[in-house]
Protein backbone atom coordinates (compact mmCIF):
# COMPACT_ATOMS: atom_id res chain seq x y z
CA UNK A 1 0.00 0.00 0.00
CA UNK A 2 1.28 3.42 -0.81
CA UNK A 3 1.50 6.05 1.84
CA UNK A 4 1.88 9.66 0.83
CA UNK A 5 2.88 12.09 3.54
CA UNK A 6 2.55 15.76 2.81
CA UNK A 7 3.32 18.61 5.14
CA UNK A 8 1.90 22.02 4.47
CA UNK A 9 1.25 25.21 6.36
CA UNK A 10 -2.25 25.99 7.54
CA UNK A 11 -4.12 24.89 5.92
CA UNK A 12 -2.93 22.56 3.34
CA UNK A 13 -5.67 20.05 3.82
CA UNK A 14 -5.54 19.69 0.12
CA UNK A 15 -8.30 17.27 -0.70
CA UNK A 16 -7.32 14.41 1.55
CA UNK A 17 -9.61 11.59 0.50
CA UNK A 18 -9.76 8.12 1.96
CA UNK A 19 -11.09 5.40 -0.34
CA UNK A 20 -12.73 2.17 0.79
CA UNK A 21 -13.27 -1.13 -0.99
CA UNK A 22 -15.90 -3.82 -0.54
CA UNK A 23 -15.41 -6.01 2.48
CA UNK A 24 -11.81 -5.05 3.29
CA UNK A 25 -10.49 -2.32 5.40
CA UNK A 26 -8.99 -2.20 8.88
CA UNK A 27 -6.47 -3.43 11.36
CA UNK A 28 -5.84 -6.96 10.19
CA UNK A 29 -6.78 -6.53 6.52
CA UNK A 30 -4.51 -8.22 4.00
CA UNK A 31 -2.73 -6.51 1.12
CA UNK A 32 -1.58 -2.95 0.77
CA UNK A 33 -3.23 0.37 0.02
CA UNK A 34 -2.17 3.99 -0.40
CA UNK A 35 -1.99 6.39 2.53
CA UNK A 36 -1.43 10.03 1.65
CA UNK A 37 -0.26 12.40 4.37
CA UNK A 38 0.01 16.15 3.89
CA UNK A 39 1.39 18.77 6.22
CA UNK A 40 -0.32 22.10 6.75
CA UNK A 41 0.16 24.93 9.19
CA UNK A 42 -1.97 27.52 10.86
CA UNK A 43 -1.12 31.10 9.87
CA UNK A 44 1.69 32.87 11.71
CA UNK A 45 0.54 36.49 12.12
CA UNK A 46 3.77 37.92 13.52
CA UNK A 47 4.73 40.70 11.13
CA UNK A 48 8.36 40.59 12.23
CA UNK A 49 8.90 36.96 11.23
CA UNK A 50 10.06 36.14 7.70
CA UNK A 51 10.69 32.39 8.04
CA UNK A 52 9.84 29.53 10.39
CA UNK A 53 12.05 26.65 9.26
CA UNK A 54 12.15 22.98 10.15
CA UNK A 55 13.95 20.00 8.62
CA UNK A 56 11.82 16.86 8.62
CA UNK A 57 14.01 13.81 8.27
CA UNK A 58 11.78 10.90 9.20
CA UNK A 59 8.06 10.06 9.42
CA UNK A 60 6.58 6.90 10.93
CA UNK A 61 3.04 5.57 11.30
CA UNK A 62 1.74 3.13 13.92
CA UNK A 63 -0.58 0.34 12.80
CA UNK A 64 -3.18 -0.90 15.30
CA UNK A 65 -5.78 -3.65 15.35
CA UNK A 66 -9.21 -2.42 14.34
CA UNK A 67 -10.90 -3.55 17.56
CA UNK A 68 -8.38 -1.84 19.84
CA UNK A 69 -9.36 1.36 21.55
CA UNK A 70 -6.54 3.88 21.51
CA UNK A 71 -8.55 6.61 23.21
CA UNK A 72 -6.49 6.21 26.38
CA UNK A 73 -3.47 7.39 24.41
CA UNK A 74 -5.23 10.46 23.04
CA UNK A 75 -4.34 13.92 24.26
CA UNK A 76 -4.58 17.42 22.95
CA UNK A 77 -0.87 18.15 23.14
CA UNK A 78 1.01 16.52 20.29
CA UNK A 79 4.26 17.92 21.64
CA UNK A 80 4.21 15.94 24.90
CA UNK A 81 7.82 15.19 25.78
CA UNK A 82 6.89 12.02 27.68
CA UNK A 83 8.23 8.95 25.91
CA UNK A 84 5.38 6.44 26.06
CA UNK A 85 7.65 3.73 24.68
CA UNK A 86 5.65 0.94 26.32
CA UNK A 87 2.56 2.04 24.42
CA UNK A 88 4.47 2.52 21.19
CA UNK A 89 6.04 -0.94 21.38
CA UNK A 90 2.67 -2.69 21.49
CA UNK A 91 2.13 -2.08 17.78
CA UNK A 92 4.53 -1.84 14.85
CA UNK A 93 5.71 1.46 13.42
CA UNK A 94 6.22 1.67 9.67
CA UNK A 95 8.73 4.12 8.24
CA UNK A 96 7.03 6.27 5.62
CA UNK A 97 9.88 8.63 4.86
CA UNK A 98 13.54 8.84 5.84
CA UNK A 99 15.08 11.74 3.96
CA UNK A 100 15.80 15.36 4.85
CA UNK A 101 13.14 17.81 3.68
CA UNK A 102 13.62 21.50 4.49
CA UNK A 103 10.35 23.36 4.99
CA UNK A 104 9.63 27.04 5.60
CA UNK A 105 6.23 26.66 7.22
CA UNK A 106 5.26 30.24 6.41
CA UNK A 107 5.24 29.35 2.70
CA UNK A 108 2.60 26.67 3.21
CA UNK A 109 -0.47 28.80 3.79
CA UNK A 110 -3.91 29.08 2.20
CA UNK A 111 -4.05 25.57 0.80
CA UNK A 112 -0.42 24.98 -0.17
CA UNK A 113 1.07 21.64 0.89
CA UNK A 114 4.43 19.89 0.92
CA UNK A 115 4.55 16.21 0.06
CA UNK A 116 6.71 14.21 2.42
CA UNK A 117 6.46 10.65 1.19
CA UNK A 118 4.59 8.10 -0.89
CA UNK A 119 5.11 4.44 -0.09
CA UNK A 120 3.29 1.09 0.03
CA UNK A 121 2.15 0.15 3.54
CA UNK A 122 0.11 -2.76 4.93
CA UNK A 123 -3.65 -2.33 4.85
CA UNK A 124 -5.09 -1.55 8.27
CA UNK A 125 -5.75 1.23 10.75
CA UNK A 126 -3.16 3.82 11.78
CA UNK A 127 -3.65 5.88 14.93
CA UNK A 128 -0.31 7.59 15.55
CA UNK A 129 2.23 9.46 13.43
CA UNK A 130 5.75 10.25 14.62
CA UNK A 131 7.45 13.21 12.95
CA UNK A 132 11.20 13.64 13.45
CA UNK A 133 12.53 17.19 13.03
CA UNK A 134 15.79 19.08 13.43
CA UNK A 135 17.31 22.34 12.21
CA UNK A 136 14.50 24.45 13.65
CA UNK A 137 14.97 28.21 13.40
CA UNK A 138 13.11 31.48 13.08
CA UNK A 139 14.32 34.27 10.78
CA UNK A 140 13.11 37.82 11.43
CA UNK A 141 12.51 40.36 8.71
CA UNK A 142 15.69 42.19 9.76
CA UNK A 143 17.76 39.03 9.15
CA UNK A 144 18.14 37.97 12.78
CA UNK A 145 18.18 34.17 13.13
CA UNK A 146 17.13 32.26 16.24
CA UNK A 147 18.16 28.59 16.35
CA UNK A 148 15.73 26.62 18.52
CA UNK A 149 16.06 23.49 20.58
CA UNK A 150 13.82 20.56 19.65
CA UNK A 151 12.27 19.16 22.87
CA UNK A 152 11.76 15.59 21.60
CA UNK A 153 11.38 15.58 17.83
CA UNK A 154 15.06 14.82 17.24
CA UNK A 155 15.00 11.75 19.47
CA UNK A 156 11.65 10.04 19.87
CA UNK A 157 9.78 12.09 17.31
CA UNK A 158 6.81 14.43 17.69
CA UNK A 159 3.76 12.26 18.37
CA UNK A 160 0.62 13.13 16.42
CA UNK A 161 -2.44 11.08 17.33
CA UNK A 162 -4.99 10.34 14.60
CA UNK A 163 -8.47 10.28 16.14
CA UNK A 164 -10.35 8.43 14.79
CA UNK A 165 -7.66 6.23 13.30
CA UNK A 166 -7.31 6.39 9.53
CA UNK A 167 -8.03 3.16 7.67
CA UNK A 168 -5.96 2.11 4.68
CA UNK A 169 -7.79 -0.30 2.38
CA UNK A 170 -6.03 -2.86 0.23
CA UNK A 171 -5.45 -1.59 -3.29
CA UNK A 172 -6.78 1.90 -2.56
CA UNK A 173 -5.50 5.25 -1.31
CA UNK A 174 -6.05 7.07 1.98
CA UNK A 175 -4.91 10.63 2.64
CA UNK A 176 -3.98 12.28 5.92
CA UNK A 177 -3.26 15.94 6.54
CA UNK A 178 -0.91 17.13 9.28
CA UNK A 179 -1.54 20.70 10.39
CA UNK A 180 1.64 22.21 11.85
CA UNK A 181 0.38 25.16 13.87
CA UNK A 182 3.20 27.72 13.68
CA UNK A 183 1.51 30.30 15.88
CA UNK A 184 1.36 27.80 18.76
CA UNK A 185 4.59 25.94 18.00
CA UNK A 186 6.89 28.98 17.92
CA UNK A 187 6.34 30.88 21.15
CA UNK A 188 7.91 34.33 21.08
CA UNK A 189 9.74 35.72 24.09
CA UNK A 190 9.87 39.45 24.81
CA UNK A 191 8.20 42.36 23.05
CA UNK A 192 6.80 41.54 19.60
CA UNK A 193 6.45 45.18 18.57
CA UNK A 194 10.07 45.56 17.46
CA UNK A 195 12.91 43.18 16.56
CA UNK A 196 14.98 44.68 19.38
CA UNK A 197 12.30 43.67 21.87
CA UNK A 198 12.38 39.99 20.94
CA UNK A 199 14.45 37.71 23.14
CA UNK A 200 13.99 34.59 21.03
CA UNK A 201 11.47 31.77 20.67
CA UNK A 202 10.60 28.52 22.36
CA UNK A 203 9.77 25.58 20.10
CA UNK A 204 6.76 23.66 21.41
CA UNK A 205 5.48 21.74 18.38
CA UNK A 206 1.73 21.44 17.98
CA UNK A 207 0.58 19.26 15.09
CA UNK A 208 -2.99 18.13 14.40
CA UNK A 209 -3.91 15.25 12.12
CA UNK A 210 -7.00 15.41 9.91
CA UNK A 211 -8.57 12.61 7.90
CA UNK A 212 -9.73 13.87 4.53
CA UNK A 213 -12.61 11.42 4.47
CA UNK A 214 -14.24 13.28 7.36
CA UNK A 215 -12.82 16.78 6.84
CA UNK A 216 -13.48 19.60 4.41
CA UNK A 217 -12.11 23.00 3.36
CA UNK A 218 -13.38 26.54 3.90
CA UNK A 219 -12.23 29.16 1.41
CA UNK A 220 -13.27 32.59 0.24
CA UNK A 221 -12.35 36.23 -0.27
CA UNK A 222 -12.30 39.33 1.94
CA UNK A 223 -12.84 42.73 0.33
CA UNK A 224 -14.29 46.18 0.84
CA UNK A 225 -16.11 48.51 -1.54
CA UNK A 226 -14.67 51.82 -2.71
CA UNK A 227 -16.69 53.91 -5.12
CA UNK A 228 -18.75 50.84 -6.05
CA UNK A 229 -15.59 48.84 -6.82
CA UNK A 230 -14.55 45.77 -4.82
CA UNK A 231 -11.04 46.10 -3.34
CA UNK A 232 -9.24 43.09 -1.90
CA UNK A 233 -8.16 43.27 1.75
CA UNK A 234 -4.88 41.67 2.78
CA UNK A 235 -4.27 40.51 6.34
CA UNK A 236 -7.89 40.13 7.42
CA UNK A 237 -8.29 37.51 10.13
CA UNK A 238 -10.91 34.84 9.57
CA UNK A 239 -11.88 33.05 12.78
CA UNK A 240 -13.73 29.74 12.83
CA UNK A 241 -15.73 28.73 15.91
CA UNK A 242 -17.29 25.39 16.84
CA UNK A 243 -19.77 25.39 19.71
CA UNK A 244 -18.60 28.88 20.76
CA UNK A 245 -15.00 27.67 20.95
CA UNK A 246 -12.29 29.01 18.64
CA UNK A 247 -11.27 26.18 16.31
CA UNK A 248 -8.74 27.88 14.04
CA UNK A 249 -7.89 31.12 12.24
CA UNK A 250 -6.55 32.15 8.88
CA UNK A 251 -5.50 35.38 7.17
CA UNK A 252 -6.32 36.72 3.74
CA UNK A 253 -3.49 37.07 1.22
CA UNK A 254 -2.64 40.01 -1.04
CA UNK A 255 -5.63 39.18 -3.26
CA UNK A 256 -7.96 38.89 -0.29
CA UNK A 257 -8.19 35.10 -0.59
CA UNK A 258 -8.01 32.62 2.26
CA UNK A 259 -8.29 28.85 2.71
CA UNK A 260 -8.68 26.74 5.84
CA UNK A 261 -8.09 23.02 5.42
CA UNK A 262 -8.81 20.08 7.68
CA UNK A 263 -12.10 21.17 9.22
CA UNK A 264 -14.15 18.23 10.45
CA UNK A 265 -17.57 18.03 8.80
CA UNK A 266 -20.22 20.02 10.66
CA UNK A 267 -21.61 23.51 11.27
CA UNK A 268 -19.29 26.38 12.18
CA UNK A 269 -19.56 30.08 12.94
CA UNK A 270 -17.17 32.25 10.94
CA UNK A 271 -16.24 35.91 11.35
CA UNK A 272 -13.79 38.23 9.55
CA UNK A 273 -12.05 41.30 10.96
CA UNK A 274 -9.32 43.78 10.10
CA UNK A 275 -8.04 46.91 11.81
CA UNK A 276 -9.81 49.97 10.44
CA UNK A 277 -12.94 48.04 9.43
CA UNK A 278 -16.08 46.94 11.21
CA UNK A 279 -16.14 43.30 12.25
CA UNK A 280 -18.27 41.23 9.92
CA UNK A 281 -21.48 39.54 10.95
CA UNK A 282 -20.99 36.07 12.39
CA UNK A 283 -22.07 33.63 9.69
CA UNK A 284 -23.07 29.98 9.93
CA UNK A 285 -21.14 27.81 7.47
CA UNK A 286 -21.68 24.11 6.79
CA UNK A 287 -18.52 22.10 6.16
CA UNK A 288 -18.98 18.83 4.27
CA UNK A 289 -16.50 15.97 4.20
CA UNK A 290 -14.08 15.99 1.24
CA UNK A 291 -15.65 19.18 -0.13
CA UNK A 292 -14.88 22.90 -0.34
CA UNK A 293 -17.30 25.40 1.22
CA UNK A 294 -17.03 29.04 0.10
CA UNK A 295 -17.72 32.08 2.26
CA UNK A 296 -16.82 35.62 1.14
CA UNK A 297 -16.77 38.71 3.34
CA UNK A 298 -17.25 42.39 2.49
CA UNK A 299 -16.03 44.63 5.29
CA UNK A 300 -17.17 48.20 5.84
CA UNK A 301 -14.77 50.96 6.86
CA UNK A 302 -15.00 51.82 10.53
CA UNK A 303 -16.11 55.47 10.64
CA UNK A 304 -14.10 55.95 13.84
CA UNK A 305 -10.89 54.50 12.36
CA UNK A 306 -7.92 56.72 11.55
CA UNK A 307 -6.68 57.08 7.98
CA UNK A 308 -3.56 55.07 8.83
CA UNK A 309 -5.66 52.08 9.87
CA UNK A 310 -7.44 51.90 6.53
CA UNK A 311 -4.42 52.33 4.27
CA UNK A 312 -1.97 49.68 3.22
CA UNK A 313 -4.52 46.84 3.55
CA UNK A 314 -5.94 46.98 0.08
CA UNK A 315 -7.05 50.60 0.28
Amino acid sequence: MRTKFIFSLLMAMALIIMSCSDGEGSGSAEGTGTLSVQLTDAPFPYELVAEANVTIYKVEARQVDNDDDSDDDMNDDSSDDTDNSSDDDNYPFITLMEDEIDVNLLELTNGLTQQLAEIDVPAGSYDLIRVYVKGVNVVLTDGTVYDLKVPSGDASGIKVFVDPAITVTSGLSSDLLLDFDVSKSFVAKGNLNTPAGLNGFNFKPVIKASNSSTAGTLSGNVSTVEEEVAVALEGAQISVFAADTLNTTSFSDVDGNYAILGLEAGMYEVVAELDGYLVSDTLDVQIDAANISTQDFILEVDPDATEEETTGDGN
